[in-house]
C-alpha cells in the first residue's frame, strides 16, 4: 500500500484532499479523533444539527478551539481552518470540498446526500449504512453516471468484509462465505428498548450514565444491524443470502472453515457463495470457544490438490476434506479507519466497497402481533426489526424496506414474525426516499 506516501506528497504540494463530515456523533468522532493526525487531509467543515454539540466533540477528540474559528467555508478554505455548522447542503455546495462523509446513520437524510453530491460533483462516503442496505444499488448507479466515488466506508464491517472478498478473489480463491460475529440468541429478535440492556448485562442506569441510546443499541441485538450490513456487502459483492435469511450459527474462529461451509459438505450454508453472520453465544447461552464477535471473515475453497497441500504446509486450519479454509480478522476500529476510505476515493477513485447490483434487502417484521393504526418505530424500536431476504423475494412478497419503517401507520393487523408489506402501511409517495426507491424496485 502507498497510500501513506500519496497522502504525503499531497501535503507537500500545499494540495490535501477536501474534507467535509455531516455528522459528529460516535463514528464521526472518531473520525475527527485521527483527521487531525493525517497528513494530507483538510477537514473544511463540519455540519451537524447541533453545532454546539459538533464543536464539543471536535474539541473532546484533541481538536484546539483556535482550529475551529472560520467564520465560513470559504474563511475555513482560505485560512486552513474547519467551519461548524448545521447546513449539510452548504457543506455539500460549497467549491472547497472534494469528498463528504455521509456518518449521519438517517436512510432518508444519507439519500438525499448522495443525490446532493450527485448534482454537485462530490464524492461521497456512506457510514450511513442504514441508506446503503435501503437503495445502496441505485444510489451507487446515479453516481457512476454523475461520474462520482460512491463508497462505503472502511472501519465499518462491510466494508471490511469486502476488502477481505477482494483479496480471496484476486489470489484466485472462490469464496464460499463471508460476513462478521455478533451476539445473537434467537428471543433477541423480539427484544426491544425496554429490554436491552439486561442483554448487555447493564442497567437502565448505567447506560444512560454512559450516554448510550436503547433504540441503537437495540437494532444490533435484534438482528437488525447485521441484516443491514449483510445486505450492503451482498449488494457490493455478489454474494447471496440464504432464502430464510441470516442463521446466525454459533461459531468460534477455529470452526470457521467447517461450520461456514456447504451443508452437502457438513456445513451449515444454503449454498457457495453466501453471506452469513455467526453468532458468539450458543444457542443454550454460553459463550463460544475464540469467539469472533467484533470481527470479519471469509472462508474460501483451496480447489486442487496442489492448493490443498499448500494450505497444510502453511498451517492454514481446514476442515476435515482439506479444501476449506478461512481468514478472519478479530476486530474493526469503526472511525478510526475511515482515513482508509478517504484516502482510496481521493487519491485512487476506487471505494473501498460499492453496490454492483441489487441481490438482497432487509424487511421490516414484525416483532410481536401487530394492530391495525399502530405506528412503525423503525429500526432497534418495539415494533419491527429487519430480516435479511433475497431482492427477488422482497419483491415478491411486496416486503416494506425496514428503511421506511418508521412513522408509518399500519392499515391491517400484522401477526408477530410476518413481514410487513407495503400494502399494509400508509406511505408518502411523495417522499424523496421512497420515490427512489419504488424506482429501484420497477428496475428490479
Amino acid at each position: 500500500m502507498n497510500l501513506h506516501s500519496m497522502l504525503l506528497a499531497r501535503q507537500a504540494e500545499g494540495r490535501p484532499l477536501r474534507v467535509g463530515l455531516i455528522g459528529a456523533g460516535k463514528f464521526g468522532s472518531m473520525y475527527l479523533s485521527q483527521a487531525q493526525r493525517t497528513p494530507g487531509i483538510h477537514l473544511v467543515g463540519v455540519a451537524d444539527l447541533s453545532p454546539a454539540r459538533a464543536k464539543a466533540a471536535l474539541k473532546h477528540v484533541g481538536w484546539p478551539a483556535a482550529q475551529l474559528a472560520a467564520r465560513s467555508l470559504d474563511d475555513a478554505a482560505k485560512r486552513g481552518l474547519t467551519w461548524v455548522g448545521d447546513d449539510a447542503s452548504r457543506l455539500i455546495a460549497s467549491p472547497h470540498i472534494d469528498i463528504v462523509i455521509d456518518a449521519t446513520g438517517h436512510p432518508a437524510a444519507g439519500i438525499a446526500h448522495v443525490l446532493a453530491c450527485c448534482e454537485h460533483g462530490k464524492h461521497i462516503i456512506m457510514v450511513n449504512v442504514e441508506a446503503d442496505a435501503l437503495a445502496g444499488p441505485i444510489l451507487a448507479k446515479k453516481a457512476r453516471e454523475a461520474g462520482i466515488v460512491y463508497s462505503l466506508a472502511y472501519g465499518d464491517q462491510p466494508a471490511l468484509i469486502c476488502e477481505m472478498v477482494d483479496w480471496a478473489r484476486t489470489a484466485g480463491l472462490e469464496v464460499i462465505a463471508a460476513g462478521k460475529g455478533t451476539k445473537y440468541l434467537p428471543q433477541y429478535h423480539q427484544s426491544t428498548p425496554d429490554t436491552v440492556w439486561q442483554h448487555y448485562g447493564l442497567s437502565a442506569d448505567d447506560a444512560a450514565r454512559g450516554g448510550m441510546n436503547a433504540q441503537m443499541f437495540n437494532s444490533f441485538l435484534d438482528g437488525t444491524k447485521s441484516a443491514i450490513e449483510m445486505a450492503a456487502v451482498a449488494n457490493a459483492t455478489g454474494l447471496l443470502p440464504a432464502p430464510g435469511g441470516l442463521e446466525f450459527p454459533p461459531c468460534g474462529v477455529d470452526d470457521l472453515a467447517r461450520v461456514l461451509r456447504p451443508s452437502a459438505q457438513g456445513g451449515r450454508l444454503h449454498h457457495r457463495g453466501q453471506v452469513e453472520v455467526i453468532s458468539s453465544l450458543e444457542r443454550d447461552g454460553r459463550p463460544v470457544f475464540r469467539d469472533l464477535r467484533w470481527g470479519v471473515y471469509v472462508t474460501f475453497a483451496g480447489g486442487s490438490d496442489y492448493v490443498r497441500r499448500c494450505f497444510r504446509e502453511y498451517g492454514l486450519i481446514t476442515d476435515d476434506t482439506g479444501d476449506f479454509s478461512a481468514m478472519y480478522k478479530p476486530y474493526h476500529l469503526i472511525g478510526l479507519e475511515l482515513g482508509i476510505s478517504v484516502a482510496s476515493v481521493g487519491l485512487r477513485r476506487e471505494p473501498t466497497g460499492s453496490a454492483t447490483g441489487w441481490r438482497a434487502d432487509v424487511v421490516a417484521t414484525a416483532k410481536r402481533d401487530l394492530k391495525s393504526g399502530e405506528v412503525l418505530d423503525g429500526e432497534g424500536g418495539y415494533t419491527v426489526y429487519g430480516k435479511l431476504m433475497p431482492a427477488s423475494d422482497s419483491l415478491a412478497v411486496g416486503g416494506l424496506p425496514l428503511g421506511l419503517a418508521h412513522g408509518g401507520r399500519l392499515k391491517r393487523a400484522v401477526k408477530a414474525g410476518e413481514p410487513v408489506r407495503w400494502a399494509d402501511v400508509n406511505i408518502d409517495a411523495k417522499n424523496a426516499a421512497v420515490r427512489l426507491r419504488r424506482e429501484m424496485e420497477r428496475a428490479g
